[in-house]
């Protein structure tokens, strides 16, 4: 059996050894980068997190990522503590520490902060949130495209885990990684609630069709920035692109298929349910969005 592979896939860096992590206001070493038993994120994924990636110097769509994260935090009825203008400062502080000028990751996450007792209530977590960015050296290194294999775990609806919520709970998406990995890809398509294809367990999915691009309508995926960003650079390239729904019918006789995110961009997918998409390999059009994209994050 090929060796699995995962759209976070990065080369090794000795230099992930002795990081220099944000915890509460302090940089630390990365061996002293600890949070109690009793943390809400810890006991009962009760938090919130972001994703960026830093390139020749900058942090991509900074703006865009801190709003999602206030975003999400107001839904969960999470005061984080600190403005914007903080975390950003606390981000680039982080960088600083640890020398990174690019090729790097960051993770910031809020939780609901440690409980008095373990159980699930919310006031139970009175002493303030934990604020956490974790930061790494990370070149993104996937040696052939990604093989998915579909999973009966879905995207679901709002009033349950609302999949526009980027929050610690990913115990669905785990699950569907999992299966994907017993059926012998990589990762995980999954379907929304009404069978259409939406997403995989850890990015947002697109097919390419005769020249036309084509993703989920989003009612039941996250809100990607880099998603958001394909679409865009689409429509200002002269490309079509199109929010819709889709089979898995019509993914099997794509041209081509990619996946989005912040940390791999544009990553190609070879093989979907044992099926060849297109030649296998990164296609045209996934090579010149990502073309585009690099543009874009560099202008």
């Amino acid at each position: 059996m090929t060796e699995h592979v995962s759209t976070h896939q990065a080369e090794e860096d000795a230099r992930n050894e002795n990081l220099m992590l944000f915890l509460n206001g302090r940089i630390v070493p990365k061996a002293e980068a600890l949070v109690s038993v009793y943390d809400s994120g810890f006991m009962m994924g009760d938090g919130v997190w972001e994703g960026m990636r830093l390139y020749e110097g900058r942090w991509a769509f900074l703006d865009e990522h801190l709003d999602r994260l206030f975003e999400a935090a107001k839904a969960i009825d999470l005061d984080i503590r600190m403005t914007a203008a903080e975390l950003e400062q606390a981000l680039r502080d982080t960088q600083a520490a640890n020398g990174m000028t690019t090729d790097a990751h960051a993770r910031l996450m809020v939780t609901r902060g440690v409980k008095t007792r373990p159980f699930q209530h919310p006031q139970l977590s009175q002493q303030g949130p934990t604020v956490t960015i974790i930061m790494e050296h990370s070149r993104p290194k996937i040696p052939r495209p990604i093989t998915l294999a579909t999973v009966p775990h879905l995207r679901g609806l709002p009033m349950t885990q609302d999949p526009k919520l980027n929050s610690h709970s990913k115990l669905n998406c785990i699950l569907a990684c999992i299966a994907a990995q017993k059926a012998g890809a990589d990762e995980a398509l999954m379907l929304d609630v009404h069978g259409f294809v939406n997403t995989t367990n850890a990015c947002n999915f697109f097919i390419v069709k005769k020249g036309e691009v084509w993703t989920s309508t989003g009612d039941y995926c996250m809100n990607g920035i880099t998603r958001r960003k394909v679409i865009d650079l689409c429509r200002a390239n002269g490309i079509p692109v199109f929010e819709r729904n889709f089979s898995l019918v019509d993914t099997y006789s794509a041209d081509e298929a990619f996946l989005t995110g912040t940390f791999g961009a544009q990553t190609p997918v070879g093989s979907i349910d044992g099926r060849q998409i297109g030649s296998g390999q990164m296609g045209p059009m996934t090579e010149r969005l990502r073309g585009l994209y690099k543009q874009l994050v560099l202008a």
